[in-house]
């Protein structure tokens, strides 16, 4: 009895002891809770959390709080830095970033956050960095700004803002960026991790080659990351995505403030954005399409100012033919006849110089004034419009112009004061220098150019190469900000003003550019849009055309252009002889006819007026499949104005195509450098497909095959989703006519019909009558 008494007495006290060692341990695992918690910051609302460290200020996570394994940002201690700062004069630089502050305070409130590092070594104390982080209601996107204060007497090149590294794996990830029309890259990680450690980052500067502010990369099947910025004044600023110390993906924005050591702050008086979307890079244009079409571009781009002339409007092909008017404008005049469509022309090789080497010194003509105005004013007789090739920028140091005019003054410089320039043509190895846009000069002198092409020669429009592109120029002399700023574009707005100053009255010139970008809407009256040839251009690789760019801007900006061709390319009579090749304008394989054909369908569906280059007559009988197709694409085109110039681009329905494996062809589009046709294989889609949305409410689905068989084209349209009426009628416009196929009721409708191969169409939802 007492050895059992005993025996329980110290069970209790074993078990007692058990409960208060648990006590101890929960009470003592809440203290290290809370000291964690007391080192962190944290910015919250129902669908998003910020932290930040607030010890230090570093970015600790991102955590969407809606998504599944939405902890989607967490960069390691030595990569938590939200900002870089790039100092120094020359070749010297040093790079700042958030650790090496020695104070750090922030503010709070609800929905934002102000963090402010300062007391940096050896630099002023008045340098500090203040970032404000918001929250926006209801929706799972922050907006960040930056002011860095205290810069009298620093020389301030870059600031990276925001920096965001640790962006763990979406999974079957894509990254769409605006590199003018699109692209799109399946598993970015795998590609940069493929570089040179020192070249793993991808970067792509706006407004230029990047023609809208923003990237997105995403899951289709989970959600993904949306990255933008809210800048309405285009100041210079460079996106970027590249591999941080994890092996994970590092984002971040390059701003470039004014490189001048008198100034006291930099400011920029607009939000970067960080949030997540669903859905795929469509999605993604439309969240920035809600704030780009409330911007000054759009509301004063030409096209939706009624500004753009009825004939460019209309304009049902392209031709873009090299050289002498006997091999530009005679081609033109047969091809609006086989086409029986208006056909204008972008006209590359008429100036008296070389091309690529002699720019500015276009005058006179190669075929001669007299003989010139009489080949374009018998063209323009015919209803047939052209535009002459005059590069935006370009000046070439050997010229004779460079030296009289002083033009070095003029060029745009580095931040070492050297000139840019680059050896574009391959035979004479001669170089072009970039001008500054920024300059009175260069604005004053392009314009004169300008004056002489449309007075006194008559040509119908100029074709501004290398116009959507903006460079940092960084000599004190131009009388700009040095580096960074926006007078690029406030530059060329100045020079086109000007050209078109010298217009006729009344007359319906008209200025287009390569390239395209949100900024220039204003300004071209058409962009050149040539991603639509990539594989032409570029070969085979992991990037991807998308029309990005149309998803947001279509109905604001006429894209035209392709390398679309059958024959090998020209090569201009003035480059050297020797180095001409035996086949300059030849057929091209016949196993290339599938590239050409997808091209224009590309085009087509794309919303784009079509293009075909280097056009010979001969192809009417030698590729007599090919040319009708073009002749369909132009009349069904043509019917369906209201669409493919005006429309919006919406969401393509899903339809299931065949995919095949054809052959492709690279080759220069520059002739004679012992470069043979690159032969490569890939599979693509032989239906092409894309929906448009008219002003009024109409909805067409357009469709091209390229398919070598027959297609039974099946989809479904959720009225709602496209608001679109609930109840119409379905018609099919192709090559033949219209013809009624099937009436829809209940807010649904189900198109089934055969196309026939290699066929263009499209097909429009008409509403019944209210």
């Amino acid at each position: 009895m007492r050895k059992n008494v005993l025996y329980m007495l110290v069970n209790l006290i074993i078990k007692q002891m058990r409960y208060t060692g648990l006590i101890l341990l929960v009470l003592l695992c809440d203290l290290q809770l809370n000291a964690a918690e007391k080192q962190l910051i944290t910015l919250v609302n129902e669908q998003m959390n910020i932290v930040f460290g607030a010890s230090d200020g570093l970015l600790r996570s991102i955590h969407f709080l809606r998504e599944q394994d939405g902890k989607i940002i967490q960069p390691s201690r030595e990569e938590g830095s939200p900002w870089e700062i790039t100092l120094g004069d020359g070749a010297t630089q040093r790079v700042l970033q958030a650790a090496e502050a020695r104070s750090f305070t922030y503010k709070r409130d609800a929905n934002a956050l102000e963090l402010t590092w300062s007391n940096f070594e050896q630099l002023p104390t008045a340098f500090a960095v203040t970032v404000c982080v918001s929250l926006l209601p209801d929706s799972a996107m922050s907006a960040w700004r930056i002011r860095v204060n205290g810069t009298q007497g620093t020389a301030l090149r870059k600031v990276s803002f925001p920096r965001v590294a640790g962006i763990r794996d979406l999974q079957q990830e894509a990254l769409a960026v605006p590199d003018w029309m699109g692209s799109l890259l399946a598993d970015p990680r795998k590609e940069l991790l493929a570089h040179e450690p020192e070249r793993r980052r991808f970067t792509w500067a706006y407004p230029g080659f990047l023609s809208m502010q923003f990237v997105s990369l995403y899951n289709p099947q989970r959600f993904g990351l949306y990255l933008a910025c809210t800048d309405s004044a285009s100041y210079a600023k460079t996106f970027f995505m590249a591999i941080d110390r994890q092996q994970q993906l590092l984002y971040g924005v390059d701003l470039f403030p004014d490189y001048n050591k008198e100034t006291t702050d930099f400011t920029p008086d607009y939000d970067l954005l960080i949030g997540s979307f669903k859905g795929n890079w469509f999605q993604a244009a439309q969240l920035y399409k809600q704030w780009a079409v409330r911007q000054v571009w759009s509301k004063n781009s030409r096209l939706k100012q009624g500004k753009v002339p009825q004939w460019l409007q209309h304009t049902g092909y392209w031709i873009w033919n090299r050289g002498r008017a006997q091999n530009v404008l005679e081609p033109a005049i047969q091809l609006q006849e086989t086409l029986e469509t208006p056909v204008s022309v972008l006209w590359h090789w008429w100036h008296g110089g070389s091309y690529d080497d002699s720019f500015p010194e276009f005058f006179p003509p190669r075929d001669g004034k007299a003989n010139f105005e009489k080949a374009l004013h018998t063209a323009q007789q015919k209803g047939i419009r052209s535009l002459v090739y005059m590069n935006t920028l370009a000046w070439g140091t050997s010229t004779t112009s460079w030296k009289y005019k002083h033009a070095a003054r003029y060029a745009a410089k580095d931040i070492n004061g050297n000139i840019y320039s680059h050896v574009y043509n391959i035979f004479t190895n001669k170089a072009l220098a970039n001008m500054c846009d920024g300059t009175d000069f260069w604005q004053r002198y392009y314009a004169s150019l300008a004056d002489t092409a449309i007075n006194q020669y008559g040509v119908d429009g100029i074709y501004m190469d290398q116009a959507c592109i903006n460079m940092p120029c960084y000599d004190p002399s131009h009388g700009h900000t040095l580096g960074g700023g926006n007078y690029w574009i406030k530059g060329f707005a100045a020079k086109q003003s000007q050209v078109r100053h010298v217009f006729p009255t009344n007359g319906e010139q008209v200025l287009t550019g390569e390239g395209t970008g949100e900024n220039w809407l204003p300004y071209l009256d058409a962009f050149l849009a040539l991603p639509v040839s990539r594989e032409r251009y570029a070969g085979i690789h992991g990037w991807q055309t998308i029309p990005l760019f149309q998803a947001v801007y279509h109905e604001y900006g006429i894209l035209f252009g392709n390398y679309s061709s059958l024959l090998s390319p020209p090569y201009d009579e003035m480059w050297p002889r020797e180095r001409a090749p035996k086949d300059a304008e030849t057929p091209l394989d016949t196993a290339f006819n599938k590239q050409f054909l997808m091209e224009q369908a590309r085009s087509y569906i794309w919303g784009m007026q079509p293009t075909i280059a280097n056009y010979q007559a001969l192809l009417d009988r030698i590729r007599p499949d090919e040319m009708d197709y073009i002749r369909q694409l132009a009349k069904v085109r043509q019917s369906g104005l209201k669409f493919f110039l005006h429309g919006s681009m919406m969401e393509t329905p899903t339809m299931m195509v065949p995919n095949e494996r054809m052959p492709i062809s690279k080759l220069s589009i520059y002739a004679g450098q012992n470069e043979q046709v690159t032969r490569f294989e890939k599979t693509f889609p032989q239906i092409y497909t894309a929906a448009w949305k008219s002003a009024d409410r109409h909805l067409a689905v357009a469709i091209a095959s390229i398919y070598d068989r027959n297609f039974q084209v099946n989809f479904r349209v959720d009225c709602a989703s496209y608001g679109i009426a609930p109840s119409g009628t379905i018609i099919v416009h192709d090559g033949v006519g219209t013809r009624k196929l099937a009436t829809y009721r209940n807010g649904e409708a189900l198109v089934q019909f055969e196309i026939p191969k290699k066929d263009i169409c499209y097909v429009e939802f008409v509403p019944d009558p209210s």
